[in-house]
């Protein structure tokens, strides 16, 4: 397939690598040339705009921040809608607002044109290894026709639903991962503040019935040891975005979510202490300093296993 990706960061980059990889012929844009620099070793060619990378294309994907970023971008001057030919198909693989995603979706598809959303969960560990998963809402015959795209970027791919649906699912997910963090935080910090040591109590959580999935064999490694806060798969600054998009659904929907709006506090105070380049679990370093105790400890000193 001739395609446009836009947005080389620390997801798109590895994604697009695996789409050339994959033998897919890319024109590749982002706001730092550098970025590129991979790509274009690999075979990719640079356009100088979304615009410029639309108009060779006939399908575009795009991996950016946020969903002003992927609205400027998709439909601001010089954006993707400007070029890209009736009967393509464009791909938003970023976490955006399902309400964005909808209204995007509508002004493609005036100009003859299928947008979906596609967005991915795997980290940067699953961009790099073409293990994500995709979750796709939108038209399903457009969907069909660029899953040999999305095969070589991930290999969970699933098609949710209408416009907005991948979206949806997306939010629901980071909302369960993050809220679950900060659960995990109040108690862990009431097991050190009773006497326990965090890297016994990691042990033994890990090896409960709760604790034999990815979460706590993840997540709560990260909280446990210090230092990892900077070993970043989820930056605390992108976590705070999709949680807000999260709480931003639920007051749309009258859905009352309390857990997720203190979630979404802890997340901005965690911004305010200068933690937004973070792995997004250094929030739990708010309720640390709520029960005055610290439950990490250095990862040289224990073993859990």
């Amino acid at each position: 397939m001739r395609i446009g990706f836009i947005g080389l960061g620390n997801m798109g980059g590895p994604m697009a690598l695996n789409l050339i990889k994959a033998g897919h012929s890319l024109i590749v844009y982002d706001l730092r040339r550098s970025a590129a620099d991979p790509h274009l070793a690999a075979g990719a060619r640079w356009a100088d705009s979304p615009a410029a990378a639309a108009a060779e294309s006939e399908v575009v994907f795009t991996s950016l921040p946020g969903p002003r970023d992927v609205e400027e971008v998709a439909t601001g001057e010089g954006g993707i809608l400007s070029k890209l030919a009736r009967g393509c198909v464009y791909a938003d693989l970023s976490t955006n607002s399902p309400s964005v995603i909808r209204r995007l979706n509508a002004a493609f598809k005036a100009r003859g044109i299928e947008m979906l959303d596609a967005p991915v969960s795997g980290g940067i560990p699953g961009a790099r290894n073409a293990t994500l998963a995709v979750m796709v809402g939108g038209d399903r015959a457009a969907f069909e026709k660029i899953k040999p795209a999305l095969d070589a970027i991930g290999d969970k791919i699933s098609y949710i639903g209408a416009s907005g649906a991948g979206a949806v699912a997306k939010l629901v997910h980071n909302m369960i991962a993050l809220c679950s963090t900060q659960l995990l935080a109040e108690a862990f910090t009431m097991g050190v503040k009773a006497g326990v040591a965090p890297q016994a109590l990691l042990r033994v959580v890990q090896d409960g019935a709760y604790g034999q999935g990815m979460l706590l064999k993840g997540t709560m490694p990260k909280m446990v040891f210090r230092g990892n806060f900077d070993r970043v798969t989820f930056a605390l600054k992108l976590a705070r975005k999709d949680l807000g998009l999260a709480t931003e659904v639920g007051r749309e929907l009258n859905v009352p979510m309390p857990i997720a709006s203190l979630v979404e506090q802890d997340l901005l105070a965690a911004l305010a202490n200068g933690l937004a380049e973070k792995d997004s679990t250094a929030a739990v370093t708010i309720q640390e300093a709520r029960a005055n105790v610290k439950i990490r400890t250095a990862e040289s000193e224990t073993s859990t296993r």
